[in-house]
């Protein structure tokens, strides 16, 4: 069922966004050669909880995690662990921050030192398909307007879309209606209202978009072992087009 949020819940909803927003620009400077995955779930899981936050991620059906830390080939649910992230490398920080009882929820992939040109160019247009997406929310658009920018964007540039893998609406729990794909048709789907909240997240591949689950049942990696980004928002539907709840301070 699609929820409207009340402005009591929407005021929640931008606090706990805001939350997820300084945590991304709290951890940033630590994204370097030769920090593991490990070290930097520890030093967020501990900023969001001095923060007044609750790591939602975190036991959610036995993930171990306050954050997902997905590396070059890994396209989301990357456990923290003795990973050591090194130059060159490209690194996914996806979190779900809980707020007196509602979520906000961003994903952004950062460069790890100098990376190579290919993978700037994945970063890049992943981001800008996260942002064609947004240019379709507004009242009396569908779900499906939001999922077909982002496929046309991503295909005109040559990325793989995953799609076995979706955006969603979010409020009091991390994933509710509806489901937000990356590949759809215009005009179909849900239609969007004013008070609906949902998070819109690119999940693209340099290569082929074919992915498979490794044996911890989590890891979702590119099947032919090439790089992806994941760009994610929490947004929310406004009489006139969106608000973004989850907005980037470091820009």
């Amino acid at each position: 069922m699609i929820t409207i949020k009340s402005e009591r819940e929407i005021d929640l909803m931008r606090k706990a966004g805001m939350l997820v927003s300084k945590m991304h620009q709290f951890i940033k400077p630590y994204i370097k050669d030769g920090i593991t995955t490990k070290e930097l779930d520890k030093l967020c899981d501990d900023f969001i909880v001095k923060n007044g936050g609750v790591p939602t991620c975190k036991g959610y059906e036995g993930f171990p995690c306050a954050l997902c830390t997905s590396v070059n080939e890994v396209v989301v649910h990357g456990i923290p662990g003795d990973r050591v992230i090194h130059d060159g490398d490209i690194i996914t920080i996806d979190v779900v921050i809980g707020y007196n009882g509602y979520q906000g929820d961003a994903a952004w992939t950062y460069a790890v030192g100098d990376i190579d040109d290919n993978k700037k160019y994945l970063m890049e247009h992943t981001e800008k398909a996260l942002y064609e997406g947004l240019k379709e929310v507004k009242p009396g658009n569908r779900i499906g307007d939001i999922s077909y920018a982002v496929q046309k964007y991503a295909e005109d540039h040559n990325l793989g879309v995953v799609r076995e893998l979706c955006g969603h609406g979010i409020g009091r729990e991390m994933h509710e209606d509806p489901e937000v794909p990356n590949y759809g048709v215009p005009n179909t789907g849900p239609k969007l209202k004013p008070g609906m909240v949902i998070c819109i997240e690119p999940m693209l591949t340099f290569g082929h978009r074919q992915i498979t689950v490794l044996d911890d049942e989590w890891t979702v990696v590119t099947l032919d072992g090439s790089d992806a980004a994941h760009y994610e928002h929490t947004v929310l539907i406004t009489e006139d087009g969106y608000e973004i709840l989850t907005p980037r301070l470091d820009s």
